[in-house]
């Protein structure tokens, strides 16, 4: 599953290898908590004239979250940075050590911890947009659909900030992971890498399926998918369509026709075009 999120993010940042002249400022391994004597981080990316809202890249391939050298990052960011997004990497704690359900709240607690710095790196906290692959889309959705405006009453400061974002968008994201514990789809079934994410109490399924999670807060949400995806049918992503539809929130499926689990050169250009647009339209509306 590492190669899949190395693809990913070869297809961002498509064939860019030189640096720009005006490189971004990067905050390196900002920490948001620790697990097992062990920091978890996001990396901030600041354009040069920023426009006030951010965009969060949760690079993860079956819940499997590396790390990369910041700078090798600024090809696959400068879209963003170049109209002014503050760019953010975070990550998760990985299997095989973590499961789903301590992925999910790390990057619930990572979005709670970037609404908190988002002064100090210059950008609204009510502007931020979320997006990933695979199991980044499902958890970009998990995101979307669970946020929250804190714990007031909260031991630690950082609970009390909100969990909330402003725009989603998932490639290829699962959506309902009932029965994954226990009897999961034989495509699945195929990825061993996949088990130890997927070992956690099958009463959590439902908890950790962005299908049942929808409510009338979730923000707007572009769904892109292909449509001979075989480790995630595309079907993942038509059965949420019609609950954020039943839910009001804005909404939209692309189909990337003939694509697998990921894109080539070509398909990437129509799914870039469509994320760049679907932020414009969701975040920066928000400043007028």
């Amino acid at each position: 599953m590492k190669s899949l999120l190395a693809a990913l993010v070869m297809t961002i940042a498509g064939s860019t290898i030189a640096f720009a002249a005006d490189d971004p400022k990067i905050t390196p391994d900002v920490v948001y908590g620790h697990k097992d004597g062990m920091a978890l981080t996001y990396d901030v990316f600041s354009p040069k004239t920023p426009n006030g809202a951010a965009i969060v890249f949760i690079p993860t391939g079956g819940w499997y979250s590396v790390w990369a050298d910041p700078k090798a990052v600024v090809p696959a960011a400068q879209p963003f940075l170049e109209k002014g997004y503050v760019f953010l990497v975070l990550r998760h704690g990985s299997a095989p050590k973590y499961t789903v359900p301590e992925t999910v709240a790390d990057v619930r607690r990572g979005i709670r911890s970037i609404r908190s710095n988002a002064k100090e790196f210059g950008f609204d906290p009510e502007r931020i947009g979320v997006w990933g692959g695979s199991a980044g889309g499902h958890l970009t959705l998990m995101i979307a659909t669970t946020g929250d405006d804190g714990e007031t009453a909260a031991t630690d400061e950082l609970l009390k900030n909100s969990s909330r974002i402003a725009a989603a968008v998932a490639l290829f994201p699962p959506t309902d992971l009932r029965g994954w514990t226990t009897d999961p789809p034989e495509e699945i079934k195929k990825h061993a890498g996949l088990k130890p994410p997927l070992t956690f109490d099958s009463s959590l399924e439902d908890d950790v399926s962005p299908l049942l999670q929808v409510t009338a807060k979730t923000p707007p949400v572009l769904l892109i998918h292909g449509d001979k995806d075989t480790l995630v049918p595309i079907s993942h992503s038509q059965n949420i369509l019609p609950v954020f539809e039943k839910e009001h929130v804005p909404s939209k499926l692309v189909t990337i026709e003939g694509a697998g689990h990921g894109f080539n050169g070509e398909q990437q250009k129509v799914v870039s075009a469509a994320m760049m647009d679907w932020f414009d339209q969701h975040l920066m509306e928000k400043s007028k």
